[in-house]
């Protein structure tokens, strides 16, 4: 398995403050989307970066390569609308990740 990076640009840098009703609508479904990736436990991190120039999101997920990485990016109801967002996948050769909780249930 393998960690990527997707920054998800959204149609324009006054996005989400002027977003139409279109856009969302498609916004309700990404998060669905991405919520039910994270249940999965493919979904590591994911959220929105708000910056002055203008907000994008972000997610860090683990997938087989690079192909299966896009291929989730595509997969996302704001892409499949077709409203002008857009992925950039990039890899992350090496993660370090935070343990869990020691009262936190374990999976075994």
């Amino acid at each position: 398995m393998a960690y990527f990076h997707l920054k998800l640009t959204p149609p324009r840098p006054s996005f989400p403050h002027d977003a139409t009703a279109e856009e969302m609508a498609a916004m309700q479904r990404h998060a669905a989307y991405w919520r039910q990736n994270a249940e999965t436990g493919m979904a590591i991190a994911v959220g929105p970066v708000f910056e002055r120039e203008g907000a994008w999101g972000m997610a860090i997920i683990e997938v087989a390569d690079a192909d299966a990485a896009k291929a989730v990016g595509d997969a996302d109801p704001v892409i499949l609308a077709g409203i002008g967002f857009r992925f950039d996948v990039s890899p992350i050769p090496s993660i370090i990740l935070r343990q869990a909780s020691a009262g936190a249930p374990s999976n075994s």
